[in-house]
């Protein structure tokens, strides 16, 4: 494609039906559809047979950030309700959020939260975004894990505030609340800082884990805190003029020398591809280091270190849409998911994955 790509290069029409409103019963009971980059064949598989794709002297690069629950429902001095969505901390208990509804919030109003907590709102961002403060009598994860909820995709429908109190059918709401604070978590999840889960990682069950160690398979963790980045749509028509959303990121020393040791890297998400790439110098040799990355990832970019990735199926015109395109060629892309809505794959953050060696 020798002009300028567009945004709408990297459109396809999805049947809704296959998207995913709640994960498989098991973690590695989703489908699986490996991509082979050189010969082209699409194959399927359950994620459980993942481990056959792998063997000694391979590296599994995983990304550790636990999801915090960032979506919080208040009320404003004439007693309506608002939803608060937190983004990222900037200082303190500063913190950028999105606030529904947002058309009569004021600069220096209050948001009243439960067990007598405030929000402040301290000033507007964009027209998106608000720089909000918290006043608690708690340590604000304390806080968040007990009166927060998990911040799902908009995609997934599930009853929010007031409408989650009084469900036509509470019990079902129950079970979907509880198992999405347990399943929109990896099961290595540690560092909490994401408001979004690095979905591809979903997948590994505890024995799926064990059972690649058992074949000499090394697991290594690095963090990138998940962002608003993950959820802002690209607005410009030159993919070009689109600018990434800075996230955090760290790259431990022990990962970075067996990344630099290993036979082949797999990249768990994009998440993980992202930091990688972002860490690399001369010869693909990736340095540790803490710090941000606004990395964007597209058709054209030269890959350092990545040999492998496992990855989720993802929005169309989407920044990790791209990604994938970047690493597999957009044919082969255009094709193979093409395969998986013919197949009726499960897609997005709850949906099948795909691994492209």
């Amino acid at each position: 494609m020798g002009t300028a790509l567009k945004t709408s290069d990297f459109a396809y029409k999805l049947p809704p039906e296959l998207i995913a409103q709640r994960p498989t019963p098991g973690r590695d009971e989703s489908r699986l559809l490996v991509v082979d980059r050189k010969t082209g064949s699409l194959t399927e598989h359950l994620f459980s047979d993942i481990v056959a794709f792998f063997s000694a002297g391979d590296v599994v690069v995983i990304n550790n950030s636990k999801v915090i629950p960032a979506r919080l429902f208040g009320r404003k001095a004439s007693g309506a309700q608002i939803e608060i969505f937190l983004l990222k901390k900037t200082q303190d208990e500063m913190w950028e959020a999105l606030l529904k509804p947002a058309k009569r919030v004021q600069v220096g109003s209050t948001i009243a939260l439960p067990a007598a907590g405030k929000l402040e709102i301290l000033a507007r961002c964009d027209e998106k975004r608000w720089l909000v403060r918290f006043s608690l009598t708690m340590p604000l994860l304390d806080f968040l894990e007990a009166y927060g909820q998990t911040p799902l995709p908009p995609y997934i429908s599930r009853p929010q505030g007031a409408s989650a109190q009084n469900p036509q059918n509470p019990t079902d709401v129950m079970t979907d609340v509880m198992d999405d604070k347990e399943r929109y978590q990896t099961v290595y999840a540690q560092k909490a800082g994401s408001v979004a889960a690095p979905t591809a990682g979903l997948h590994f069950s505890k024995a799926t884990l064990a059972a690649l160690v058992r074949e000499g398979v090394v697991l290594a963790p690095l963090t990138l805190h998940i962002g608003y980045g993950t959820f802002a749509p690209i607005t410009s028509e030159e993919i070009e003029a689109h600018h990434m959303e800075a996230e955090q990121f760290e790259l431990p020393p022990e990962t970075a020398l067996i990344v630099n040791s290993s036979k082949r890297v797999i990249a768990v998400g994009s998440t993980a591809c992202r930091v990688l790439e972002s860490t690399s110098g001369s010869k693909g040799v990736v340095m540790p280091q803490t710090g941000v990355t606004d990395l964007f990832i597209k058709p054209g970019y030269r890959f350092q270190v990545v040999d492998c990735l496992l990855t989720n199926f993802h929005l169309p015109r989407s920044t990790l849409f791209i990604l994938v395109c970047a690493f597999a060629g957009r044919d082969l892309m255009f094709e193979a998911y093409r395969y998986a809505i013919a197949a009726k794959f499960r897609f997005y953050s709850y949906g099948d994955c795909m691994l492209i060696i």
